[in-house]
């Protein structure tokens, strides 16, 4: 066979998978031997962006990643410190001619692949990358006029209408040669972490397309009617998968389309919306790539400057799920206990802490990404701007969601709760629907609400309104 390469690195980012997996495999055509890399950064403990949960899905995926690659003749090399200095070592020594490496959506990542390009180019490196973290790179889904869509409505139409690319098919070899050395795969130890007792899901490729597969058969179909019910096993949950990109959105858009062909109507309706949730994804990583100041500011200048109340022992309320608002309480303990939280009561918790505690979002923001495995930069951004009324597309300020009303809603029956809450076992779901009238806590051990709702919620529309007239 003619390769085009003697030696090429493949370094390994947020795509932790052998199967479909297009750069790697035309890596493998370009190249006699192929080395694939993942670096370890150096940060330890604290860090704004990510925590114990996801790090911990992070080393079983690398592990699951080891084990596949050999099966095609592979060896995964890792590699601890800064990647610039990592990638030149690497370089080196392996007396590579190519660098391949799938595109990062996040401001950080682009900073780094920009000095990578710098540096190749100055070694003589060719340099490969592609986006393929998502179905559409964000300049394929433009107006008219060829600018972003800052609206999800008409974004969604056109990424629906786009025609997808097929699967590519499975990689016969990468002929990695045994002689470049490699750290040993990550612990937590590794970041100064420890272990938090969540109960998360196992990482990997493998177990990312069972949970993708199961949810297909019994799930998705169900999507529509079932999606905003939290007591419910109803969502897919492979947002953490899609997230350490463990799945490829090639092959679950040609299985969903599979599938599709011999639903029923409603489950066609139900395949659709969930079609739809994936455009929002792409659709915020859109919105970080045209605006990386969202990350800092809010996507609507209006609402920049708005003024925030300072944290205080409500916060501390929040995080631990003792607010006294039992649906809020219930995602925050969810969170706590499995680094997830369902996407409905996200919403819920996240408008509660912007409309009902005043609080910055950028404080939740920062709290769900170092507790939350499937943290994905762009979408915990746009669903915390959504839910503070500052973002793109976002609910109007004055539309302030009701915890009570939105138990009443969705758990009526306080199955959610229940589970999450166990304080509240044996209470009365009827209470869970309106703040307590008697003054008294809804049961013995635990708090009453640190709000009052309808006093908040008029003293968050006076706040936005102020601060809208004044911009005027």
């Amino acid at each position: 066979m003619n390769f085009s390469y003697k030696s090429g690195i493949y370094w390994y980012r947020r795509d932790l998978r052998i199967g479909d997996h297009k750069i790697l495999k035309t890596a493998s055509q370009q190249c006699a031997a192929v080395f694939p890399l993942y670096i370890l950064t150096a940060w330890k403990q604290q860090h704004q962006w990510t925590g114990a949960n996801r790090q911990q899905f992070l080393c079983e995926c690398l592990a699951s990643l080891a084990a596949n690659l050999n099966t095609i003749e592979g060896r995964l090399i890792i590699r601890h410190g800064n990647a610039l200095d990592e990638l030149r070592k690497m370089i080196i020594e392996t007396q590579a001619d190519v660098l391949y490496f799938q595109l990062d959506p996040d401001p950080h990542g682009k900073l780094i692949e920009k000095a990578v390009k710098v540096m190749c180019e100055e070694m003589g490196v060719k340099v490969h990358a592609e986006h393929d973290v998502s179905l559409h790179s964000p300049d394929e889904i433009l107006t008219g006029g060829a600018q972003p869509y800052r609206v999800y409505t008409p974004y969604s139409k056109n990424w629906l209408a786009k025609p997808k690319d097929l699967p590519v098919t499975k990689i016969s070899s990468l002929r990695t040669p045994p002689h470049i050395s490699s750290d040993p795969l990550p612990t937590l130890a590794w970041w100064g972490l420890k272990p938090n007792n969540a109960t998360t899901l196992e990482g990997g490729e493998k177990a990312a397309r069972q949970r993708f597969h199961h949810a297909l058969a019994s799930r998705i179909g169900e999507y529509q009617k079932c999606r905003d019910i939290p007591a419910l096993n109803a969502t897919s949950r492979i947002s953490q998968d899609l997230r350490h990109g463990l799945l490829s959105l090639r092959s679950i858009y040609a299985s969903i389309q599979s599938a599709n062909e011999a639903a029923s109507s409603e489950h066609k309706n139900g395949i659709h919306i969930y079609l739809k949730e994936l455009a929002w994804r792409e659709f915020y990583f859109a919105i970080l790539h045209y605006y990386p100041e969202v990350l800092e500011s809010e996507f609507s200048p209006q609402w920049r400057g708005l003024p925030w109340d300072q944290p205080d022992e409500k916060l501390v309320a929040w995080q631990l799920g003792r607010t006294g608002f039992p649906i809020v309480d219930a995602g925050m303990r969810e969170l706590l206990a499995t680094g997830h939280m369902h996407n409905r009561v996200r919403m819920i918790v996240a408008m509660f802490f912007t409309k009902d505690l005043h609080y910055d979002w950028r404080i939740g923001e920062s709290w769900f990404m170092q507790h939350l495995i499937d943290g994905e930069i762009a979408s915990n951004n746009g669903g915390w701007q959504w839910s503070a009324g500052t973002g793109a597309d976002a609910a109007p300020y004055f539309r302030i969601q009701n915890p009570w009303s939105q138990t009443a809603r969705f758990d009526p029956q306080g199955i959610y709760i229940k589970r999450w809450v166990p304080e509240l076992a044996n209470i009365s779901a009827d209470k869970f629907h309106q703040a307590p009238i008697d003054g008294r806590p809804i049961a013995t051990d635990y708090p009453l609400p640190i709000c009052d709702h309808n006093r908040e919620r008029l003293r968050t529309l006076a706040l936005f309104k102020k601060h809208k007239d004044q911009q005027r």
